[in-house]
This record gives structure tokens, C-alpha cells and sequence, in this order.
């Protein structure tokens, strides 16, 4: 009876329910505060990852071939003098891919592509002489260790055509990583994988223009 008469001014006693509220809630409020932060960078990242691939690729499109093993692969002409003139085989099977870290890539080429110059290594700011707009302009976290570039027959051209094979490219990014604001802090989560974001063209001529 003691007790209960010297605890129920503590229980009737309500100034301080709003500061432990407020103690309570404010984790989760910071936590959907920091989600619809990242969401927000991570939208952004993915728009500028599709739009540099979306140029990459139709770059890519007219440009020296990116995979070293590519005219053994595609060869112009075909085994019998006399199939020139038909039409190439439609076998998707038949492909060649440059890959990240520089596994079977024509690293001049590929830097061009990426970084606006075949001598460059990494992205310089635009408008410095002897580079061209390239990915990394687009989006400066792709590197070429990032871009995977895979060829395949396609069953357009002929066998023998003047200006090479017509196949069909696809550009795609991998193990490219993003990294988080707000939640690495939070929730431990320092990166955010980007997805692949696939971009698939038919080459033209697979030639890169001396002065363009």
C-alpha cells in the first residue's frame, strides 16, 4: 500500500512522454530520411550509368573493335572464296567479348571509348587537348575495369563485305559500385552494386574515324 501511494505520482505524471516519444521515433525517422536520400543518389547513379552506355555504345558502334581476338572470331572473308556474297551465319554462339579488368580488350580502343583518348588511364576534365567526350564525362565512376563488351553474329552482312562483319554489341557495366550517403553509418552498407544496364546496337563500320 506504501509503495502504491509513492509510485502514482510518477505514473499520473505525464511531462516527460513526449521526449521519450520523441526518443523512440527519432531512429526511424532519421533512418527513412537517409533511405529517401540514397534512393534519390541511386536513381541519379543508375540515370547517368544507362546514359553513358546508351553513347558508349553507339561509339562503340563505329569504332575499331574492342575485343582482341575479334577478327579471328569474325573473319571478313569466308573459307570458300566461292560463299562470298551469301549471307553470314545467324549464330548468336558465336561471340567475343572484352571484358573487365582488361581480359581479352584492345586497350587502346577501349580507353577511346572510356576515357576520350587511346593514351589516357583515367578521366580528365573535358576540354583538354586530345580528348574527346567519352563515358567517364557521362559518369566519372566508370572506369574501364567496369565495361564488358560482348559481340555476336547477327545474320546481317555477307561474306566478303568491304567494310566488315555486321554483328550485334552489347555495352553493359559490372561490379561498378556506388557509394551509399548516409547509410554506411547507419546500417553498415557502405556500397551499392550497380546493375548491369545492357545496351544492344548493331555495329556499322567497326572503324574508328581519324578525324571525328
Amino acid at each position: 500500500m506504501v509503495a502504491s501511494r509513492f509510485f502514482k505520482p510518477f505514473r499520473q505524471n505525464e511531462s516527460g512522454v513526449a521526449l521519450t516519444e520523441a526518443l523512440i521515433t527519432f531512429p526511424i525517422v532519421l533512418l527513412m530520411f537517409a533511405a529517401f536520400i540514397e534512393f534519390g543518389y541511386a536513381m541519379s547513379q543508375w540515370n547517368l550509368t544507362v546514359k553513358a552506355l546508351q553513347f558508349g555504345a553507339r561509339l562503340a558502334a563505329v569504332s575499331d573493335p574492342l575485343s582482341s581476338d575479334f577478327d579471328e572470331v569474325f573473319p571478313t572473308e569466308a573459307n570458300d572464296p566461292l560463299d562470298n556474297g551469301d549471307a553470314t551465319p545467324d549464330d548468336a554462339t558465336i561471340s567475343s567479348t572484352c571484358g573487365p579488368n582488361l581480359v581479352n580488350c584492345n586497350v587502346s580502343a577501349l580507353n577511346r571509348i572510356v576515357y576520350g583518348s587511346t593514351t589516357a588511364t583515367k578521366c580528365q576534365p573535358r576540354g583538354t587537348p586530345g580528348i574527346r567526350f567519352a563515358l567517364c564525362h557521362i559518369n566519372s565512376r566508370i572506369n574501364i575495369g567496369n565495361i564488358a563488351v560482348t559481340y555476336q553474329r547477327s545474320g546481317l552482312g555477307y561474306w566478303g563485305r568491304p567494310e566488315g562483319p555486321v554483328l550485334t554489341m552489347r555495352m553493359e557495366v559490372r561490379d561498378m559500385q556506388t557509394p551509399t550517403l548516409l547509410l554506411g553509418g547507419l546500417l553498415g552498407i557502405n556500397n551499392i552494386t550497380v546493375p548491369a544496364h545492357p545496351v544492344t546496337i548493331t555495329t556499322e563500320d567497326l572503324q574508328t574515324c581519324s578525324t571525328c
